[in-house]
């Protein structure tokens, strides 16, 4: 068997698993989950449950991964032997599956807005045009499924080549350039005319809006934005070397996440309402205002393809964590292996993913609980299957992980003190799996 890859840099590792936390989480869902749950007071809950929760178990997941080595399967074998932990990393490939097929799909709205941006179908439209626009775009089957493909190709590609040269080498080429486009997108959209009522929505709590769904939705915004509960962070740690810290790259992850988020809110809630547009819109509002705003820059549609490009490398360093997952595991670190799964497994979920890719058109009237075939998996992975995967994580890593051997695998390389692991143990063991329990039961209408 050959020898197993590793990070060829802590740069690397942070940008990648940055860039699996901020993708489409980030930049497209939070936008949108925000203005539906009243702004402000959502994004404070966010906060507080990527601090309270997110942070702990990306650090737990980050000493499974590394502590065993391995992959996300074989990490739970080797910690817990002859236990039936190992499920833990199979639910992970399972989410993680059923994510990447419908995120595909937004992925490849991406693909195609681009094309039409390049092609110059979308130069000088009014707001009302561009919401036609890609009305029709989503709705026509051959299109989104098309796109879809292209997504999943691209991924594949990245995936097949291995950790060093296509995950981290494709993630320190795009994440720096998005955050500069970024920072360049909000300074416009918050100077624009009546864009203090969109950073009032975003930053002025108004908890009168507050449900038990919110607040779920919060927990998922935030395992979601952060990848924790699909056991993706076990497999990406489990590439690091024993001289890099664990807590020092978990804050650096979470802080980009969060300053990410905020610059997200900060680029479309402005332009949101200085266009007189609904903050509620839901998952098309990113691709009807993001339009509006860069048709009032000069060059205005040369930035928007210049931000299209970039919005597609952050949803893909995303969809290459999803699919790493599951290739790392039936591959088993071997090369030749990698190559040939990334490809099967690649088509698998693009296949799995056309419903989803037709829900906004010829199965739009298929629904199950009241939801579309796009949304049901949506809300079955943020809002069910991540917070299990989450609540197993955060059992696990106290009942089955030695106290003092946690201890000193998070001590290495960043001579963690005692009293800062004990706040961690403290959240990881009581804090998390209590609020992760309480939240679903809410949901669930036993309270």
């Amino acid at each position: 068997m050959s020898q197993r890859e590793q990070w060829s840099s802590k740069i690397g590792f942070i940008l990648a698993a940055a860039g699996s936390a901020i993708g489409l989480g980030a930049i497209w869902k939070f936008p949108y989950t925000a203005g539906q749950n009243g702004g402000g007071a959502f994004f404070l809950i966010f906060i507080l449950f990527t601090l309270l929760l997110g942070l702990p178990l990306l650090l737990a997941e980050f000493s499974i991964g590394r502590t065993a080595g391995s992959n996300a399967v074989d990490s739970y074998r080797k910690i817990a032997p002859g236990s039936k932990w190992h499920w833990v990393g199979i639910l992970g490939m399972i989410t993680s599956f059923i994510l990447l097929s419908f995120y595909s799909v937004i992925g490849g709205w991406i693909v195609v807005y681009l094309f039409k941006a390049v092609t110059g179908q979308l130069n000088h439209l009014s707001s009302d045009q561009y919401a036609e626009v890609f009305g029709a775009t989503i709705s026509n089957p051959a299109t989104s499924v098309f796109v879809q493909f292209l997504f999943i190709l691209m991924t594949i590609i990245v995936v097949a080549k291995g950790v060093q040269k296509g995950i981290e080498l494709a993630s320190k080429i795009m994440m720096p350039a998005l955050f500069i486009l970024f920072i360049f997108l909000v300074i416009r959209a918050v100077t624009l005319d009546g864009a203090v009522e969109g950073i009032t929505f975003l930053l002025q709590p108004d908890f009168s809006k507050v449900t038990s769904q919110t607040i779920l939705e919060a927990m998922g915004q935030s395992f979601f934005t952060l990848s924790v509960g699909v056991s993706v962070m076990v497999t990406y740690s489990s590439y690091l070397p024993k001289t890099q810290s664990l807590p020092r790259s978990a804050i650096s992850i979470v802080a980009m996440n969060i300053f990410i988020v905020l610059l997200a809110g900060l680029a479309i809630f402005p332009a949101v309402f200085a266009f007189d547009l609904e903050p509620g819109a839901g998952p098309v509002l990113l691709f009807n205002v993001l339009p509006t705003v860069f048709s009032q820059l000069p060059f205005g549609m040369f930035f928007f393809v210049a931000f299209l490009v970039l919005f597609l490398f952050a949803a893909l360093t995303s969809a290459f964590s999803m699919l790493e997952i599951i290739v790392s595991v039936i591959s088993k670190g071997e090369q030749e292996k990698r190559v040939k799964w990334s490809w099967i497994i690649g088509l698998a979920i693009f296949v799995c993913g056309i419903p989803s890719a037709l829900s906004f058109g010829i199965l739009g009237d298929i629904t199950l609980f009241g939801k579309t075939i796009f949304d049901l998996a949506d809300f079955a992975v943020s809002n069910v299957l991540l917070p299990i995967g989450a609540l197993l994580i955060a059992l696990f890593v106290p009942m089955k992980m030695k106290k003092t051997a946690l201890y000193e695998e998070l001590k290495l390389g960043s001579g963690l003190k005692r009293g800062l692991f004990e706040t961690w143990y403290f959240l990881i063991r009581f804090v998390a799996p209590v609020l992760i329990i309480v939240v679903m039961l809410d949901v669930l209408g036993v309270f």
